[in-house]
């Protein structure tokens, strides 16, 4: 059955409900040993969201355990380790949690076996550096930080008067000593940049670019420090163990596979006027489910499309498992 949570407890800021309000504005305080930077200005800009993020986020119906998790997540100001099948709405839930508390763009650090922690800090670029300084331009030399570029972990720890959402998608994908080493900047919200540290200058500081957009703002110091913690989703497929060290330090979220009440309800938040008439659709998805790895956006897809070709039950039927890849039951 599905969830109802039309009527969330007053201590959840994140209610579920895709519907926009300004909840984050009354988080309470951090605990004492999550506090950071609070008297830090802001620099980040608040990047508005791509419209069709807003969208993935507004569609998107989460079981009442997820909703309460993400609010002890907001709460404790703690990373989420969100664990799931393919096809459950694990990087969607980033989206939905933007896109309701009005955090605008959602950064997206996607993971593979090479990714490293510098990746997500920022990078620098010291042959371009090189090149100008050769050319004769004096920014070659001394304006460091028109060579640096934040990435989307580094950028989400900028201070901002609200906190980025920031998706690590497919943590599990990573090289095993990834998730260890991300712990310190996880668990201290700050990272220096060593360029910048040698940088002369009053403060050390510099200009440099940030993931999300064009735009440049001031690092002071050669550090980052976040103001609040940002929000974090780290998305797994449950391929692999994490350190036990790593998973203590989030709270971890299991997204379930949607049953059948669940699935109409993804299907008439996407596809308004079809679930009534995809009953048989949705217990046929669900039987080759049990047996073949199946995604929900599948079974989207074969609604979309059997459902506005004007075809008859049993042909949507044939056509639905040809979409899935499946053998057709009906001899198809």
């Amino acid at each position: 059955m599905a969830d109802d949570i039309r009527q969330p407890p007053a201590w959840w800021i994140y209610r579920g409900t895709g519907v926009p309000h300004d909840g984050i504005d009354g988080l309470i305080d951090p605990p004492s040993w999550r506090t950071f930077g609070r008297e830090a200005p802001a620099v980040a800009p608040l990047v508005a969201a791509p419209a069709k993020d807003e969208e993935i986020g507004r569609r998107y119906r989460p079981d009442t355990d997820v909703v309460e998790r993400v609010n002890a997540a907001l709460l404790l100001r703690r990373p989420m380790l969100v664990t799931g099948a393919p096809g459950t709405g694990k990087s969607t839930l980033a989206f939905a949690i933007a896109y309701e508390l009005g955090l605008g763009k959602v950064l997206r650090w996607n993971i593979s076996s090479r990714s490293t922690k510098q990746d997500g800090l920022y990078q620098y670029d010291p042959l371009a550096r090189l090149h100008d300084a050769q050319q004769g331009g004096g920014g070659g030399s001394e304006d460091v930080g028109h060579y640096i570029r934040l990435g989307p972990l580094g950028t989400a720890l900028l201070p901002r008067i609200r906190p980025h959402v920031l998706l690590i998608d497919e943590i599990d994908k990573s090289d095993l000593d990834l998730p260890n080493d991300l712990l310190n900047v996880l668990e201290d919200g700050t990272f220096d940049i060593p360029e910048l540290l040698r940088q002369p200058g009053e403060d050390g500081g510099a200009e440099v670019m940030i993931a999300e957009s064009a735009q440049r703002v001031r690092v002071a110091g050669g550090v980052v420090q976040c103001r609040d913690f940002p929000i974090v989703v780290m998305t797994s497929n449950d391929e692999r163990e994490f350190p036990p060290a790593f998973k203590r330090r989030c709270i971890q979220i299991a997204i379930q596979q949607p049953d059948v009440d669940k699935l109409r309800a993804i299907v008439d938040a996407h596809l308004v006027g079809l679930a009534d008439q995809s009953g048989e659709l949705i217990r046929e998805f669900l039987a080759a489910r049990s047996s073949h790895e199946l995604a929900t956006d599948q079974l989207l897809n074969a609604i979309f499309l059997t459902g506005n070709v004007g075809l008859d039950e049993q042909s949507r039927l044939e056509l639905a498992q040809r979409l899935y890849n499946l053998k057709s039951a009906y001899g198809g």
